[in-house]
């Protein structure tokens, strides 16, 4: 091996490195990307799904605006399920019937 060619095999296999780590910090950006949005899409606070109250309340048909509520908050209904103060609500005849009509199945957490 001469002088020059070690040093060209040093610098591909130092370029064959950088070009992993970049893919990989790709990959870690793609991932946080994901994770911020749904971070957004479930903000898990149970005031967000006061348009289905009347629906609840009066066993009446939920509104669309209902249902995109409930549904933005699917990622969150074991959490309030869990909770001592919201299960009541959640496992209601009337939280039951809207959720099915909505098209979403509260989980058995």
């Amino acid at each position: 091996l001469t002088l020059k060619n070690l040093f060209n095999q040093h610098q591909v296999e130092r370029m064959m490195k950088m070009k992993g780590m970049s893919a990989m910090m790709i990959f870690a950006l793609v991932l946080m990307f994901e994770a911020v949005s749904i971070l957004e899409a479930a903000n898990c606070d149970p005031m967000q799904l006061s348009p289905c109250l009347g629906a609840i309340m009066s066993n009446t048909k939920p509104s669309p605006g209902c249902c995109s509520r409930l549904n933005d908050q699917k990622p969150c209904l074991c959490q309030y399920v869990r909770n001592p103060n919201l299960k009541q609500y959640v496992n209601s005849p009337g939280s039951r019937n809207v959720a099915s009509s909505c098209g979403v199945t509260i989980p058995n957490c």
